[in-house]
């Protein structure tokens, strides 16, 4: 082979290591960012659940005159699975007194 020394070679597997060395570099900043980003979607859709119960506690009052005893009275307005924030098993507070609906 005319014109090609020995050192040629080997410059593509230094080239590789250093591309798969920037490669996990930068898998190790996004990683943890789409990671954070799952809590934050969670804790939106857990907030955006909770208004829903709220509006159908207003609704609920309007139609009853008077505030649910529990959230399962509010089965003709929503359904039993919406009373839990997604992802999450326990069933979303609420008040009767005051008719408030909060986070578990």
């Amino acid at each position: 082979m005319v014109g090609q020394s020995s050192n040629e070679n080997g410059f593509t597997l230094i080239e590789m290591l250093i591309v798969i060395l920037i490669i996990s570099i930068l898998l190790l900043i996004a990683v943890p960012n789409m990671a954070k980003n799952n809590d934050v979607v969670k804790d939106k859709s857990c907030e955006a659940t909770v208004q829903l119960v709220q509006s159908q506690v207003a609704a609920y009052q309007v139609e009853n005159e008077e505030l649910p005893t529990n959230l399962e009275d509010l089965a003709q307005y929503i359904d039993s699975d919406q009373i839990t924030c997604p992802g999450d098993s326990e069933v979303l507070n609420y008040d009767p007194e005051t008719g408030k609906v909060s986070r578990p």
